[in-house]
């Protein structure tokens, strides 16, 4: 027998459903008009609910509790991944960031004009690295794309970096990743787990509209980017998260496609992202430009909530390097299980641009538990790839 929070969750679902199929016809002009003014507001309320903790500039701020709550959030997305895949015949896909659209082979060109300060790490030069960049879907389960295309993802695996790396399960990788929206689901792992435990019992969007803890403005802002998309090449993505850059500067990364106007949703069908840039990538290239926002301010610019926009006017974007993506044929069954296979973790990264906050704190060890329980499944090995990988 359902619960109420599943017959909730339901009905949202059905009706964002039909949301998804009326989107075309009125949605660039919503964004155009209103997202802006609502997103101001929300951003405005969620800023006066900030706390001044008396930080530095690129400080963390860690509790002692963070441990615990990593582990259960990662038992709770294992939990999740054993009960839809194991034994049932399926293979195994990730718990978040679920579908996989198309995993592209690219170039990742670091910009020959960066100023002094700017040149650390993997920016130190002018140099251009072979690079993997994966699109998908949010899940939690693969589905029509109309169903469940709201939030975008974008994970960059970058090849061929010298260099000792923060997790060692790969020696020579610089992973990147953001979603088409600039603020993440949850504010920060405390939350995150009540959503994995929501996601559990599925009744996800009981999460945000509990009335005894509610997370409406979290929704505000998702709901704001969430619609029916004609391409995952036409967006911009956000890492949401901060990343230090040197010794002791924090940045977001955003990630910023070269396109004149996007392109009009093509027909509904299955795979229709997946088909959008099958033809997009049949005629030309496309290029994303990747900019650092860096954090001026300790409170407006937290570390530890990733709900908070960055004032763009208080930091404007500067651009770092570029991703070019030529033309090619990109869904093979075997690159598609081949995409499947790889782990993508901010943690594949340099001292220098080490991860910070509490989501990217749970991440190191999240994302390689719910990639091992994935790979056991499969009955799978982790693959650290290279760039020169050939799929028929």
């Amino acid at each position: 027998m359902k619960t109420l929070p599943q017959w909730i969750h339901r009905s949202a679902t059905l009706a964002a459903g039909v949301i998804r199929r009326l989107d075309p016809y009125y949605r660039d002009s919503f964004d155009r008009y209103f997202r802006p003014s609502i997103e101001s507001l929300a951003q405005t309320i969620i800023r006066l609910r900030l706390k001044d903790h008396g930080l530095d500039l690129g400080q963390e701020l860690i509790r002692d509790d963070e441990e615990q709550v990593t582990t259960e959030i990662a038992d709770t997305m294992n939990r999740f991944l054993i009960r839809h895949y194991r034994n049932t015949g399926k293979t195994a896909e990730r718990a978040g960031n679920t579908k996989t659209y198309g995993l592209l082979k690219a170039s990742f060109t670091i910009d020959d004009k960066l100023p002094r300060e700017l040149k650390v790490g993997l920016f130190k030069k002018k140099q251009t690295f072979p690079a993997y960049v994966r699109f998908a879907g949010p899940g939690p389960l693969v589905t029509r794309d109309v169903d469940n295309n709201g939030i975008l993802s974008i994970g960059i695996k970058v090849m061929g970096v010298p260099g000792p790396k923060l997790l060692d399960d790969e020696k020579s990788t610089h992973d990147f990743l953001g979603i088409s929206s600039p603020t993440f689901t949850t504010p920060d792992i405390y939350e995150n787990l009540k959503l994995q435990q929501a996601i559990e019992k599925d009744a996800p969007v009981w999460y945000f509209i509990n009335p005894l803890d509610s997370h409406y403005l979290d929704a505000v802002m998702q709901g704001l980017y969430a619609r029916t998309h004609a391409n995952p090449l036409e967006l911009t993505y956000n890492s949401c998260v901060p990343y230090r850059y040197g010794n002791n500067r924090a940045v977001k990364y955003i990630f910023r496609p070269r396109i004149s106007q996007k392109s009009k949703v093509g027909r509904l069908t299955e795979n229709y992202l997946r088909e959008a840039m099958v033809e997009t990538l049949a005629q030309h290239p496309v290029t994303f430009d990747l900019y650092i926002q860096i954090q001026t301010d300790p409170v407006s610019m937290p570390l530890e909530n990733a709900s908070v926009v960055w004032s763009e006017r208080s930091s404007p974007p500067i651009r770092v390097a570029t991703i070019r993506i030529p033309r090619q044929t990109f869904d093979s069954p075997a690159q598609l299980a081949f995409a499947r296979n790889l782990t993508f973790n901010p943690w594949h990264a340099l001292a220098e641009h080490k991860p910070l906050g509490n989501q990217n704190r749970a991440r190191k060890y999240i994302y390689q538990a719910t990639s091992r329980m994935r790979q056991g499944i499969n009955k799978e090995q982790h693959i650290e790839p290279t760039g020169d990988e050939v799929f028929v």
